[in-house]
């Protein structure tokens, strides 16, 4: 979409890193990508307890929350997709310049999306995740019944069904979630966000 050449970015007083200096901490994108099912929420949900246990503010974004405001006008096919992973980046970038870290768990099934969001922060403020799962796992743990409509055709555009989702090629963590504890996937995100840097021990 092309800028509007009248519209001028309005620079604050306050900058990024006063405030992760306020914060004491840095920030960050933690982009949870997977199937629907493969624990993307619950493990973001998870970190983001153990961040506010060590006094780190954080949130999470999560894909159904965001439908139900900021993205309720979007459907699930290609374009609508790339819009709404657009729209979470922009405001992940934003809580990333407010200091804070933030957890994103949307299934983004496309590469060229997740990369554009990446694209968007410096080069050190995101951390794709990959939350693998088989989709037999994926479908067994389904406790709201949609693979089953999605294979009797009444959803449409069913990311692992009857639509497709792009493996990360080199993601920063992989958590097997079907065969891992959530206690054990946690415990390597922590870890991997301690050996870089980005929380104390």
């Amino acid at each position: 979409m092309k800028k509007n050449q009248h519209i001028v970015w309005h620079h604050s007083k306050v900058t990024k890193d006063d405030r992760r200096s306020l914060n004491k901490h840095s920030s960050c994108i933690l982009w949870f990508t997977g199937l629907s099912g493969s624990g993307k929420s619950t493990l973001a949900c998870e970190v983001e307890k153990e961040l506010f246990q060590r006094n780190i503010l954080s949130y999470v974004l999560d894909g159904d929350n965001i439908r139900h405001g900021l993205n309720n006008n979007l459907g699930f096919s290609q374009e609508d997709r790339k819009e709404n992973i657009r729209r979470i980046g922009e405001v992940s970038k934003l809580f990333v310049d407010a200091g804070i870290f933030t957890l994103a768990a949307f299934i983004s099934p496309y590469k060229d999306d997740r990369q554009i969001v990446r694209e968007m922060v410096d080069k050190d403020e995101f951390i794709e995740i990959y939350v693998k799962c088989t989709v037999d796992e994926c479908e067994r743990r389904d406790t709201k019944g949609l693979y089953e409509k999605a294979r009797k055709g009444e959803i449409k555009e069913f990311t692992g069904i009857s639509a497709p989702y792009e493996v990360p090629e080199n993601p920063e963590i992989v958590i097997e979630s079907d065969q891992q504890r959530i206690e054990d996937s946690v415990d390597k995100v922590l870890i991997y966000l301690v050996d870089k840097g980005y929380i104390n021990p």
